[in-house]
C-alpha cells in the first residue's frame, strides 16, 4: 500500500513506547512503503512523557531526529494512569536499556513538536495538523490506549473525513484477553476512548490478540538482532531479552509476541489478511468483569467462506488471521536500520 504515484504511505504513530512499540517504530522507519510523519505518545506501558523520551532516543539513534514527536494524554478519559507495565517492559519501558544503550539526544519534544518556532503542540494538535497536511492519505497506527484519538475526535470531528484509515493494535475477538480474562491491555487502559474510536465513521482495522499472539520472535531472532553491529539494532535485541523473560511464563519458551509491529505492517499493506471481516464492534465500558472487552459480532461468519464476510454498514475490520511470514520480514527490516 502506497500513496499517490507509488510514494510511501504517510503514517502517524500513536504509541506508549515500550518494547514492542520500539519494534513497530523500527519497522516503520525501515519500510520502503512507509513514511513516518509524526509520533504522539500516550499513557500505557510507561507514562506519556517517558514514552516520548524513549521515542526521541530511538529516532536519534536511527538518524530521524527531524520527525516530530508530541506528548499526548497522561491519563485515560476516566481515572488515572496506573503506573505502566513494569513487569512486561521494565521500569523505563525499554527493558532497562534507556540509560545504558539509548543515548540521550539534544532534541526535545518542545523543539520538534512545534507548528512554528514559537508554539508547541500536544499529540492531538500534531495529529490534527497532519490530517490536514496529508488529507485523504494519512494512516494512523495506534498501538497504545486510544485516548489521544478520542480527544482528536472530540476536538475536531471532521478528522474522520481526512484520515484514510486507523489501524489499532488492540482487543481480543475469539481468544482470551491478556490483562483480564476478556480484555486486551490497550483497550482496557481506556475503554471509553476505545468505544469512541470504533464508533466513529472512519475506517478502522483492529489487529487483536487473535493474530498478534501467533506472530512471534524466537530465540534465534533475538540472538540475530543482538549480534548486529548497528547500535540501535543491538539495543532492540537487548530489550527483547527482557521481553522474552516475561513471555517465558506465557508461552513456556523464550520468545515474544509481535503485537505492535504486526499492526504497523498491516497498516501499510506489507502483510496480507487471510480472515478479516468488517463487523459491528463495541467496547464494554461497564465496571463489571467484561470491562475493556471488544465485543465483535461474528454471528454472520458461521456460513461465510474462509475469508469471512463483511457486514453491511460495519466500519471496523477485525483481523482474525494474517498471512504467515511476518516475523521474517520484521527481522529483515530491523537489520536494515
Amino acid at each position: 500500500m502506497t500513496g499517490p504515484a507509488g510514494s510511501p504511505t504517510p503514517v502517524f504513530l500513536d504509541c506508549d513506547t515500550g518494547i514492542d512499540d520500539a519494534l513497530a517504530l523500527g519497522y516503520l522507519l525501515a519500510s520502503p512503503v512507509a513514511e513516518l510523519v509524526g509520533v504522539g505518545s500516550v499513557h500505557g506501558n510507561v507514562s506519556a512523557s517517558g514514552g516520548a523520551e524513549n521515542t526521541l532516543r530511538l529516532l536519534g539513534m536511527t538518524g530521524h531526529a527531524d520527525i516530530p514527536v508530541a506528548v499526548g494524554a497522561s491519563d485515560p478519559l476516566t481515572g488515572s494512569f496506573d503506573g505502566g507495565a513494569v513487569h512486561v517492559h521494565g521500569q523505563d519501558g525499554v527493558g532497562g536499556t534507556r540509560e545504558t544503550l539509548l543515548p540521550a539526544t539534544s532534541t526535545t519534544v518542545d523543539a520538534v513538536d512545534a507548528v512554528d518556532a514559537v508554539d508547541a503542540v500536544d499529540a492531538v494538535d500534531l495529529l490534527l495538523r497532519l490530517s490536514h497536511e496529508y488529507a485523504g492519505q494519512l494512516r494512523v497506527v495506534a498501538i497504545g490506549p486510544l485516548t489521544n484519538l478520542a480527544l482528536a475526535l472530540r476536538r475536531d470531528p471532521g478528522i474522520v473525513d481526512r484520515v484514510a484509515e486507523v489501524t489499532v493494535m488492540g482487543g481480543a475477538a475469539m481468544v482470551p484477553g491478556n490483562i483480564t480474562p476478556l480484555a486486551e491491555a490497550n483497550i482496557a487502559h481506556d475503554p471509553e476512548a476505545a468505544q469512541e474510536v470504533v464508533a466513529a465513521s472512519w475506517p478502522v482495522t483492529l489487529v487483536p490478540l487473535d493474530t498478534t499472539m501467533v506472530n512471534t520472535f524466537e530465540t534465534g531472532d533475538i540472538d540475530c538482532l543482538q549480534a548486529s553491529t548497528a547500535p540501535v539494532v543491538a539495543a532492540i535485541g537487548q530489550m527483547l531479552d527482557f521481553y522474552a523473560d516475561f513471555y517465558q511464563g506465557v508461552f513456556g519458551r523464550r520468545s515474544c509476541a509481535l503485537h505492535d509491529p504486526l499492526a504497523a505492517a498491516i497498516a501499510v499493506g506489507e502483510v496480507d489478511l487471510v480472515r478479516a471481516p468488517r463487523v459491528p464492534v463495541e467496547v464494554d465500558t461497564t465496571d463489571g468483569p467484561g470491562r475493556g472487552q471488544t465485543v465483535c459480532d461474528l454471528r454472520h461468519q458461521r456460513a461465510a467462506g474462509p475469508e469471512g464476510v463483511d457486514v453491511d454498514g460495519a466500519t471496523v475490520r477485525v483481523v482474525l488471521q494474517s498471512a504467515e511470514g511476518f516475523p521474517r520480514l520484521l527481522r529483515q527490516r530491523l537489520l536494515s536500520l
